[in-house]
């Protein structure tokens, strides 16, 4: 697959600057056209009984997120857009509609404390699109990812597509790591993964992908805990996993893991579902 439109989430925040980096970064190594969205939660002005929209507040907020995009941008096949959605309700159904229509969707981790995100739009994002999501940590800079990417690999439906979809990220110069984890005593589960990883790993020199395998047993901490841990020790700069996985019903009560992830992520991570 190669990248030809990348989709980039834009907010007023000083914070959005690290996630428009990196998506001019991927824009220009791919040769893609970047599409910055602004989208975020403003309610309508009102003057008495009648409402403003949209109003002061967003435009304002529009004009900050235009101008670091036209910033950004210089040199590269850019365009903005104004979701125009000031609601929670209309916004992350908008959002995703728009987002279907890109090959990459760059988004930011959502700060707890920020009131002018839906609380689930990445979630929504990433389940409803059909599209692989990069989510950018909130705390860091990232200018660059796919240099030494981290595979989660599951052997799902999820993590198969994240790795072909992780492949314009990264190229031949990247040092790769593929692991599986699992619990001990697990020995079926850990001889099958020493096949199966050995297969992902080949997959991935197709692409020009030099990866190393690795097995990881759980001990103490939870499974996203390790997996950011071996993602530090390697010196990531991309997690690539399957997302909102496995069963249960409604689809939605799926994907503890997932949801931890987005909320505790310390590196971009590119979630595909």
């Amino acid at each position: 697959m190669t990248l030809r439109s990348i989709l980039v989430h834009l907010t007023a925040s000083p914070r959005c600057e690290a996630r428009l980096n990196l998506a001019v970064d991927l824009a220009r190594r791919n040769g893609a056209r970047l599409t910055g969205l602004f989208s975020q939660i403003a309610p309508p002005h009102r003057v008495g009984m009648a409402a403003e929209w949209p109003s002061q507040e967003y435009r304002d907020a529009a004009e900050i997120a235009r101008a670091a995009f036209a910033r950004a941008t210089d040199g590269v096949d850019a365009h903005y857009q104004d979701l125009n959605r000031g609601s929670e309700e209309d916004l992350a159904p908008q959002f995703v509609d728009y987002s279907r229509h890109f090959d990459l969707v760059v988004l930011g981790q959502r700060k707890p404390d920020n009131s002018l995100i839906p609380p689930d739009l990445p979630e929504q994002i990433i389940v409803q699109s059909g599209r692989p999501v990069l989510a950018v940590p909130y705390v860091g800079g990232f200018s660059s990812v796919g240099a030494r990417p981290v595979f989660a690999w599951s052997d799902s439906r999820a993590s198969a597509r994240a790795l072909s979809d992780a492949t314009p990220l990264t190229g031949p110069q990247s040092a790769a790591l593929v692991v599986s984890l699992a619990k001990p005593g697990d020995e079926q589960a850990l001889a099958y993964r020493h096949k199966s990883l050995a297969l992902a790993a080949e997959h991935l020199a197709h692409h020009g992908v030099k990866a190393q395998t690795e097995q990881i047993v759980l001990g103490e901490i939870g499974l996203m805990d390790a997996l950011l841990n071996r993602a530090a020790d390697h010196g990531a700069d991309l997690l690539v996993m399957g997302a909102f996985g496995g069963g249960g019903y409604p689809l939605f009560s799926r994907g503890s893991g997932s949801r931890y992830l987005l909320k505790h992520m310390t590196l971009p991570v590119l979630f595909s579902h």
